[in-house]
């Protein structure tokens, strides 16, 4: 059933009231999604809450996660607003500057689980039980890797969406 123009309107501003409450301001990324399908960004918005607040990652190894998957899909957005957010989680600068430059981070854990995130995004998820193996000698089982996948679908959305809208970098995220 099609909604309304109302109806849209409505929702649009329900999800600009959510991003304000989770974000303190509403970003451009949230505003454009928001005004052509508030449906999608109700979803964007709520899948990321779910995941930062019941994920078995730290804010930090999601944020590593994301500043992954944002910079393997060339996400000029995302890879800004990630480095704040990142460093706001508790990554230093360093470490996000090379993740974003598609290196590894020197933290062990950090580098696991960006290797990890590059190589289900290579592969499409087609881990081997071999890739498996690996990953949980670095201490990075299941629950792990199907965050990294989660984590993954949400930031594609934000991602692809930035892609097609060209969305201008807010004024927090520039550095």
């Amino acid at each position: 059933m099609a909604t309304t123009t109302a109806e849209q309107t409505d929702h649009e501003q329900q999800v600009h009231e959510k991003a304000e409450q989770a974000l303190g301001f509403v970003p451009n990324l949230v505003q454009e999604i928001a005004g052509e399908n508030p449906a999608a960004a109700d979803v964007y918005l709520s899948a990321n809450g779910i995941i930062e607040e019941d994920g078995v990652l730290s804010p930090a190894e999601q944020q590593a996660v994301i500043l992954a998957v944002s910079s393997y899909n060339d996400c000029h957005y995302c890879t800004k607003a990630h480095a704040v957010a990142g460093q706001q989680a508790g990554l230093d600068a360093e470490t996000v500057e090379t993740i974003n430059e598609g290196g590894l981070p020197s933290d062990d854990r950090l580098k696991s689980l960006v290797r990890a995130t590059r190589r289900i995004l290579g592969k499409r998820g087609w881990l081997s039980d071999v890739d498996e193996a690996e990953f949980a000698d670095l201490g990075l089982e299941r629950p792990a890797l199907y965050e990294i996948v989660t984590l993954a679908g949400i930031k594609t959305i934000s991602n692809y969406v930035n892609h097609i809208a060209d969305t201008e970098i807010d004024d927090p995220f520039q550095g």
